[in-house]
């Protein structure tokens, strides 16, 4: 008996996820200690929780009891930072069990998602866990949405399927690049039959306000949110959506009853409550990410894209973004390597520390000098 067999077919051709490698994991690989690690690879904020967020997680003495399910004094915080009903706001184990959360509830086999990469790889893996058709709108070349390229989707899958298209995920400022959506795209894609979710993880680095307020208003658009970025607890796994009145009862009859666990939401009050302490940390990572950019731009093999998020893309000329990615590994330093379709040749580098940065900028000369391209010529300075 081959007992694979009984798998779905789909799943057994399924691309996993690639996540990131923790630091333990990295410190054996690597022979570094851990405090030796410059960490830029997947957008954690490196100044961590507040000391209030930790000194709460210390003196908390219910471990031993199970969370609220409904997230009561959660949501009632979160109604108060982003200026929407309580009643509309669903917590999650991260926004990526919201992800899935959605997809489970819309999608029946062979509905069909619309996706826009490159971005956020969870969506079209969701997507596809719920056997759901996954049509891609690629974004143009300054990864801007292709609005009229969604539109058009929409309306040809329908006319052939009759409204098999249910749901498009767009990400506010976008991973890998950093881009924001317009208020204007958002409206514009919100005047289509399909349900809209804006994925917000990073909109506490762009500068730009919310779509949240919005779903009071759009009975299709959902926005997700998460305290993985700004409040420094990636490891926690806090999320939260922004929903429709309707979708709610919904939402609350199919979600784990436990989902959100109550080191998590200890973490979470706390966090909201230290607003002041976030917003020195969430300041610095923007003026890290904006040195960052500077300093790229004066490498001829490097060619970084604005950001709004606490990280910065760049695309490797002249040079391989590989063995780049792997030198840096070896110096201890860790950024993101791609090896999608349009981020060809592309590494992502988180904004760290200040002194992170100088260590990045540091191994970086050492590689250009290694290579016979430091210090660049002037006309070989990228113009900002």
């Amino acid at each position: 008996m081959r007992w694979e067999e009984w798998l779905r077919p789909d799943v057994r051709r399924m691309e996993p996820y690639t996540p990131i490698v923790p630091f333990e994991v990295l410190s054996e690989r690597l022979g570094r200690r851990p405090e030796e690690i410059v960490k830029l690879d997947a957008n954690e904020n490196p100044y961590g929780p507040s000391p209030l967020v930790r000194e709460r997680l210390a003196r908390y003495p219910f471990y031993h009891i199970y969370p609220d399910p409904q997230q009561e004094q959660l949501r009632s915080a979160l109604a108060d930072y982003v200026s929407v009903p309580a009643d509309q706001i669903l917590p999650g184990h991260g926004a990526d069990e919201l992800i899935d959360l959605i997809c489970r509830v819309f999608l029946v086999p062979g509905d069909v998602v619309i996706n826009a990469p490159p971005t956020f790889g969870m969506y079209e893996f969701d997507a596809a866990l719920s056997m759901g058709r996954v049509v891609h709108v690629w974004r143009d070349t300054t990864f801007q949405v292709d609005v009229e390229g969604i539109r058009r989707a929409v309306e040809e899958v329908n006319a052939r399927e009759n409204g098999r298209v249910k749901l498009v995920f767009l990400t506010s400022p976008n991973n890998p690049d950093g881009g924001l959506l317009s208020p204007e795209a958002l409206r514009t894609l919100l005047s289509l039959p399909v349900v809209v979710v804006v994925d917000e993880a990073y909109i506490e680095f762009a500068g730009q306000p919310s779509f949240a307020p919005w779903v009071l208003e759009h009975d299709n658009l959902i926005v997700l949110r998460t305290f993985s970025k700004w409040a420094g607890i990636a490891g926690l796994r806090l999320g939260y959506g922004i929903f429709p009145a309707w979708l709610m009862p919904h939402l609350w009859r199919f979600k784990q009853p436990y989902n959100v666990n109550v080191a998590a939401t200890v973490a979470g009050l706390a966090a909201l409550e230290d607003r002041e302490y976030y917003a020195w940390t969430t300041a610095a990572l923007v003026r890290e990410r904006d040195r960052l950019y500077r300093e790229l731009a004066r490498f001829p093999f490097l060619h970084p894209y604005p950001s709004h998020a606490n990280f910065v893309l760049c695309r490797v000329e002249s040079a391989d973004a590989q063995e780049l990615t792997q030198w840096l590994n070896q110096q201890g330093i860790l950024v993101r390597h791609f090896r999608k379709p349009r981020l060809e040749n592309c590494i992502r580098v988180s904004a760290g520390k200040p002194t992170h940065t100088d260590a990045l900028l540091d191994a970086l000369r050492r590689y250009a000098r290694e290579r016979q391209t430091w210090p660049p010529t002037p006309s070989s300075v990228k113009e900002e």
